[in-house]
């Protein structure tokens, strides 16, 4: 017995389309969608009366898959949670990227936020958090180049 990767990070989402478009301006790819509901889903996540949608989205080297979820039943009381990065449990996903500065210009156009800096972690990786939409938090890494100090 072995553990042979990470299949998919899951997100649950209340505006499936505004998740969706997030991800896709980013640079992920579309897998597929499609509605899940019945017994077999309920059984897997322990909830009843399961109706929703799912989008699987994937990074363009295939390596990491993003699963959004909308529940139109049970719905969430709780609501949008907006979690500061040192609330307790999963917080954030960390994508390695090229041009981190292009990158966050791009998602702010699109209505991301920068949550503190870019910032250069000791010559190895521009490193920032950003926030999207629902407040899912993304980590954006770039390798920088030991040898003539430039990123990528």
């Amino acid at each position: 017995m072995k553990i042979q990767r990470i299949d998919h990070v899951g997100i649950i989402v209340n505006d499936l389309s505004a998740a969706k478009a997030f991800f896709l301006d980013f640079g992920l790819e579309m897998l597929g969608e499609g509605e899940v509901q019945g017994e077999w889903v309920e059984r897997i996540i322990g909830l009843q009366d399961v109706k929703g949608k799912v989008v699987m989205l994937r990074t363009p080297d295939g390596d990491a898959n993003i699963e959004l979820v909308k529940f139109h039943t049970p719905s969430d009381e709780n609501g949008i949670q907006r979690p500061l990065a040192n609330t307790l449990g999963i917080r954030h996903i960390a994508f390695a990227v090229e041009d981190i500065e292009a990158l966050v210009t791009k998602l702010e156009k699109k209505g991301a936020g920068l949550i503190g800096e870019i910032q250069n972690y000791e010559n190895t990786y521009k490193l920032c958090y950003c926030r999207g939409p629902e407040g899912i938090i993304i980590e954006l890494a770039e390798k920088i180049n030991q040898r003539d100090g430039s990123s990528g």
